[in-house]
């Protein structure tokens, strides 16, 4: 389960891609849009500017923006930005292994071995899918709700 920085953080995220490229947004607009406590969420912003997700400009005119299009940013990206890597037990960890007390042998453990297809299997969606994915997908459930046929080629 993600943490609800992450939630949080990919509220943020889907707020700022869905304005115009390099246009930054105060970390006010961004909380309030987002019903994100601000304090909570410049800490969170401050982190996927040093991950690399965000630039920031300072002064008038001022704010947080996408550094990259919303379709090169993956949500494994800003998963592992703000949760670390992506293993469902410590023991397959890149960043933070650690033996698991309860296990003899990592080789033979049955859980282990069908966690490394959990763990495959989740950064491979993950890393799939982008924030553009997730406008794509927020839009096309909102136009279904109003019963808007999409005629497009």
């Amino acid at each position: 389960m993600i943490s609800k920085k992450t939630k949080y953080a990919l509220k943020a995220l889907y707020h700022l891609a869905g304005q115009p490229t390099s246009q930054p947004v105060l970390i006010s607009d961004l909380a309030k849009a987002g019903n994100i406590p601000k304090k909570f969420l410049e800490f969170i912003l401050l982190s996927l500017r040093k991950g690399g997700i965000l630039q920031s400009r300072i002064g008038k005119g001022g704010g947080y923006y996408l550094a990259s299009p919303p379709a090169k940013i993956t949500l494994g990206s800003v998963v592992r930005i703000l949760e670390g890597d992506l293993a469902p037990v410590q023991c397959l960890s890149e960043t933070n292994y650690a033996k698991c007390d309860e296990c003899d042998d990592e080789a033979t453990c049955g859980i282990r071995l069908v966690m490394v297809d959990v763990n495959k299997a989740l950064a491979q969606v993950l890393d799939s899918l982008t924030l553009a994915d997730m406008l794509e997908r927020s839009e096309t459930e909102r136009s279904k709700r109003a019963n808007v046929l999409d005629f497009s080629i």
